[in-house]
């Protein structure tokens, strides 16, 4: 079984990665550490280098998928090969860093890649708000994201509820992370907990219809 969770820089995917792999004894999974031999050429010229950056990156993102469909552990994976599509490589073309022809060549190769895998058995959404994410990012203070602009931010969240809600094909459990702390409070946890429960096992948590149309959206798996 795969699962996902997806979502905007300094939403606490890693720590309910950790947690819910401690708590359901499943295999952690992150975004491989690997040099990436375009990013000094990268820096030096966007424009000229973003393809090449951008695909290299696609092709680790795919070994990472190919290594997860053949296991036979249950994994939990902290952003998956779709955000580095949807998200980053989207945003690098909005920026006019990728050309069309570039682009269509790119997500023509991500469409055979995906082909192969599939998507998650369930993609978990922590949707957040910007001041939300500003506040989580201050309060962790990694030097490097301490410069990130407002609307850098923004614009990924909205990349993030585009991709979310009209392109990806598979299962997804929306979780607002606005109000929850889920690192702190036990019973956070245990709500998101019994939601995934939900979704994979038909255990159905105590709540009203109205309470559950406030965090899940179901989207069919398409068939193979």
């Amino acid at each position: 079984m795969h699962i996902a969770i997806a979502g905007n820089i300094g939403s606490g995917k890693t720590t309910l990665t950790n947690m819910l792999a401690h708590h359901f004894g499943w295999t952690p999974r992150f975004e491989a550490v690997a040099h990436n031999p375009y990013l000094e050429d990268y820096y030096a010229d966007i424009r000229r280098w973003s393809f090449n950056l951008e695909v290299f990156f696609l092709t680790q993102r795919f070994k990472d998928a190919l290594a997860i469909r053949r296991s036979q552990e249950t994994i939990i994976q902290d952003r998956s090969i779709f955000e580095g599509v949807y998200i980053f490589a989207a945003n690098n073309y909005a920026m006019g860093n990728l050309t069309e022809r570039d682009f269509q060549t790119y997500m023509d190769l991500f469409r055979l890649m995906t082909s192969l895998v599939g998507t998650p058995d369930l993609m978990i959404y922590l949707r957040s708000s910007v001041p939300h994410l500003v506040a989580q990012i201050q309060r962790r203070g990694r030097d490097y994201e301490q410069t990130m602009q407002l609307d850098y931010l923004k614009n990924l969240n909205d990349s993030y509820d585009d991709f979310i809600f009209h392109k990806y094909p598979g299962r997804v459990l929306v979780i607002d992370k606005d109000n929850l702390d889920y690192e702190h409070r036990p019973q956070d946890f245990a709500s998101i907990v019994d939601k995934i429960n939900a979704q994979l096992y038909g255990l159905f948590p105590e709540t009203s219809d109205s309470q559950t149309s406030d965090w899940q959206i179901n989207v069919p798996i398409p068939n193979p």
